[in-house]
């Protein structure tokens, strides 16, 4: 399949290494951006045509699908026209920054007969897979609360670096809708369907920037279990992400991408009465159980940002996977607008000072 990248910044640069790694079942053909200079130097790397325009990419009879690596806040505009174009689209996260717009590319998707897939790499990782079978499964038993923490650090020159970063009309948001939207994705992929949020937001740390570098929030879910999300860019540089899932029968933290903690009631050799239950942990041999072998690190792997390109490339795969199966993928429109639809939640709760069911959003 040939493929057409729209957006020619750091994300796009990943799109394009990470389509070019997937040969000979993708291809990149040509890369667009508004700003010519960007598409011509990204589109000589890799040896493909340079296009300044959406409509001039769309017009190609030659490309099957189109990534979409604009603003955010432009998202939706990129997808549809390229769903009405007969194309398949990859879109990266966030889906959009309005329940509106994702709900536009939702409807493209159905009339176009297309396949539409929001990225949301993490849900491919060997951590978030063996977490995931463990919930659905029922290994931990009864599901009764998850934590979604992202603890980073964003310089001012971030911020700066592009007119639309830190705005709401393009960016949509700060630190939780452009960073901590793949923790809050985990979080809500192991949990469930978020009911009710209540939370608090502020610009703490950062100058220029109409958007939160802070948020915490206390979510409701459909099961009755309970979470806590906390994300800030205002931690100084050094700490990761983490999500942490507990049950009645078991527990599981996934800590920088990587399964630390792990254990079910029903793998421990003891049964202890009162609570004071083993703490072995069992994350490599449930691992190990899953068919994952322990992951080395590659220093020598190239990376645009600090991104290599196998952390996009599996759902890559799951992509083209899909397309040929006539399935839908791993990360369908409708799974990035439920977690679209928690962050919304948490800015409109923290506008307001109060809370805010999530259905109230997506009437």
């Amino acid at each position: 399949m040939r493929f057409a990248v729209i957006g020619a910044g750091v994300i796009g640069r990943t799109h394009a290494q990470t389509i070019q790694s997937l040969q000979p079942r993708a291809e990149l053909a040509v890369v667009a951006d508004v700003v010519p200079e960007r598409a011509q130097e990204l589109a000589a790397k890799h040896g493909v045509d340079a296009a300044n325009s959406v409509e001039e990419v769309l017009g190609r009879s030659d490309v099957d699908v189109v990534t979409i690596c604009t603003p955010s806040g432009l998202h939706a505009d990129g997808a549809v026209a390229a769903l009405d174009a007969g194309k398949h689209v990859i879109i990266e996260k966030p889906l959009d920054i309005t329940l509106d717009a994702a709900n536009r590319v939702l409807e493209a998707e159905k009339r176009s007969g297309r396949t539409a897939m929001v990225v949301s790499q993490h849900r491919y990782d060997p951590a978030s897979q063996v977490v995931h079978q463990a919930v659905s499964e029922g290994k931990f038993g009864r599901i009764t609360s998850g934590n979604a923490i992202m603890s980073w650090w964003r310089s001012q020159g971030y911020y700066d670096s592009g007119d639309w970063r830190g705005t709401w009309e393009l960016d949509g948001g700060g630190a939780l809708m452009n960073q901590g939207i793949h923790t809050i994705d985990l979080m809500t992929w192991f949990l469930g369907d978020p009911v009710e949020v209540y939370a608090w937001a502020d610009c703490l740390a950062h100058e220029r920037i109409e958007v939160e570098d802070t948020a915490v929030a206390t979510v409701r879910f459909a099961s009755g279990a309970l979470g806590v999300v906390h994300g800030t860019t205002a931690a100084y540089p050094g700490l990761t992400t983490k999500v942490h899932v507990h049950g009645d029968q078991g527990s599981a933290v996934i800590d920088a991408n990587k399964l630390t903690y792990y254990h079910s009631a029903g793998n421990s050799d003891e049964d202890f009465a009162y609570g004071a239950g083993s703490s072995a942990n069992q994350a490599e041999a449930a691992l190990a159980a899953a068919g994952y072998a322990p992951v080395e690190e590659k220093k020598d792997e190239p990376t645009v940002a600090g991104l290599t390109a196998t952390s996009h490339t599996v759902q890559f795969r799951d992509f083209l996977d899909a397309v040929e199966d006539k399935r839908p993928p791993l990360v369908t429109v409708a799974e990035g607008t439920k977690t679209l639809a928690l962050i919304r939640g948490i800015y409109e709760s923290a506008r307001t000072k109060g809370p805010i069911r999530i259905e109230e959003l997506t009437r």
